[in-house]
């Protein structure tokens, strides 16, 4: 008799436990993790100022450092001194222009003033108050001053021609810079360190003073205000799962206790992977488990990297 009552003592903690255990045992284990973003240079520098520290709370689009600007700065003033330099080498042909078309309007008044005369000559000819060779010198005169006109025409063509063929090739260089100003431009914006997302810095990688060159990353920052559990379920399990379901997260609290937290899941994979070796199922004999994601509001306890169980409602 004593020795059933000491076997009944000895077991039935025993029971209890497992009684526990499978009260609180979960339908899927996995780790916490945020979605980061590591923020890189965009242009070569010293770095000026880097205003941030490893758990600093920054906002999106605000200012958290400075990379040296004025090497860009005197690339911009070199390359408009060249852009102003080009206006000099162009020719204005308007003065030259204007020559040849005032020579031209003197020419047709005095070509206007020559048919007079030669009317005036062939009429005195027939009323032979004049010689036909006063009437061929006339002529004569006619004929040189509408060679001349022409002649200044051409020329003004030529001019044109000439000197906007000339100034084409001078201006040519003109959109190039300006391209050029405008990629400089757009380099000393991001000599502007702007933070991209609303979270939390969890690593600092350089300091005010050190030089970095494009893409070498500064910071890396994640937003732990929703932190996401990577668990793994089963392919039996699949079947009672689906997007947006709440589910109850549990996270140790003390040694005996958990801390529980409302979820969403809003990730399952669709493709099913082995399971890892840190991550222990329902069905530890599955060798195939598939990715779910559940979102879970964290009060400052949950951490990245901390495991944390699942219970589906």
């Amino acid at each position: 008799m004593k020795s059933r009552l000491l076997l009944f003592i000895v077991v039935l903690p025993v029971i209890l436990t497992g009684c526990n255990l499978n009260n609180q045992a979960s339908d899927a284990q996995g780790t916490f993790e945020v979605d980061e973003v590591i923020v890189s240079s965009e242009v070569p520098g010293k770095i000026m100022s880097l205003n941030l520290q490893e758990g600093s709370i920054l906002k999106k689009d605000s200012l958290v450092g400075e990379i040296d600007s004025v090497p860009l700065e005197l690339q911009k003033a070199q390359i408009e001194a060249t852009i102003g330099a080009l206006r000099q080498k162009t020719t204005d042909v308007r003065p030259q222009v204007q020559e040849l078309k005032d020579q031209i309007a003197a020419q047709k008044a005095q070509l206007s003033d020559d048919f007079l005369e030669k009317d005036r000559t062939e009429r005195l000819i027939k009323a032979d108050a004049a010689t036909t060779k006063q009437l061929d010198d006339i002529n004569t005169a006619i004929s040189v001053l509408q060679k001349q006109i022409v002649a200044n025409e051409e020329q003004i063509k030529v001019a044109e021609t000439n000197t906007g063929t000339q100034n084409n090739t001078v201006m040519s260089e003109y959109k190039p810079l300006r391209r050029s100003v405008a990629e400089i431009n757009d380099q000393l914006k991001r000599t502007n360190i702007v933070n991209p997302i609303n979270g939390t810095v969890l690593t600092k990688y350089a300091m005010a003073g050190e030089v970095t060159t494009v893409g070498k990353a500064l910071y890396k920052i994640g937003d732990v205000s929703v932190i996401t559990l990577r668990a793994y379920i089963t392919g039996t399990q699949l079947a009672q799962v689906k997007l947006n379901q709440q589910v109850k997260v549990l996270v140790d609290s003390t040694a005996s206790t958990f801390r529980t937290y409302p979820g969403v899941i809003t990730f399952i994979s669709d493709k099913a992977e082995f399971t890892p070796k840190t991550i222990q199922t329902k069905d530890e004999r599955a060798n195939l488990v598939y990715a779910i994601k559940i979102h879970v509001k964290n009060d400052g306890y949950l951490k990245i990297g901390m495991y944390g169980e699942v219970k589906f409602n």
